[in-house]
């Protein structure tokens, strides 16, 4: 099954240097899934040709809001909801998560109270995950096509199931620990509120839920529609 995924951002270049960038994480993240995979940089508007290019699509975290006036963001938009009228399956990360909502009717917005950072705990419909988060913005108002799976006191819209179609996400099951403490060296000083990046290093290192979720998306894309 060939994912083509849709790189809407990039990781910092110290970081990325070691560590890869968003592709090559979501590459480990699903590694041994019997998938191939091909990136697409939308951020740079190289764009497939037809939502019937790749077997399914993911789409990547960026360091820009969905609201903001890019010259991908339309066209993306336009690509989801293409992709969407055709049944060809999405899976949406962060930026993806909310681009996914604002193109099908949802409401992104930068969050009043503030970021969400490291290790952060969501009830999947009873069942507990522990995924890493890096965000502030987020999906507000879900859209009416879009069932909530997955939330938090924090995020109540923190998953979302569009039926067989699409699956999305707030938290970053691809960021291992290592990146998100670079995260806050790199990026985070003077953004993230001391307090907050304190606490998520403190919980650096404990187990998460990252192959578990990745097992998830997984079940997703392969299912039959």
């Amino acid at each position: 099954m060939l994912i083509g995924i849709l790189q809407t951002g990039e990781a910092p270049d110290v970081l990325s240097a070691e560590m890869g960038d968003y592709p090559d994480m979501f590459q480990r993240l699903l590694d041994g899934q019997g998938f191939e995979f091909r990136t697409f940089r939308v951020v740079d508007m190289e764009f497939p040709a037809s939502v019937h290019d790749c077997d399914g699509w993911l789409i990547t975290g960026s360091r820009h809001g969905v609201y903001e006036d890019h010259p991908f963001i339309r066209p993306l938009e336009e690509f989801i909801r293409k992709a969407y009228a055709e049944h060809v399956p999405v899976v949406g990360i962060c930026f993806g998560h909310q681009i996914v909502a604002q193109a099908m009717g949802g409401k992104v917005e930068r969050f009043d109270k503030g970021w969400a950072v490291g290790p952060t705990s969501y009830d999947f419909n009873g069942e507990p995950i522990t995924l890493n988060a890096w965000h502030r913005d987020q999906v507000t108002a879900a859209p009416e096509t879009a069932e909530v799976v997955a939330s938090n006191e924090f995020c109540e819209n923190a998953a979302l199931l569009y039926d067989t179609r699409a699956f999305t996400l707030q938290a970053h099951p691809e960021f291992r620990d290592e990146f998100i403490d670079g995260l806050m060296r790199t990026r985070g000083k003077g953004l993230v509120p001391d307090d907050r990046m304190e606490a998520a290093q403190e919980k650096l290192g404990q187990p998460n839920d990252a192959a578990r979720m990745a097992h998830r998306i997984a079940e997703f894309f392969k299912q039959a529609r």
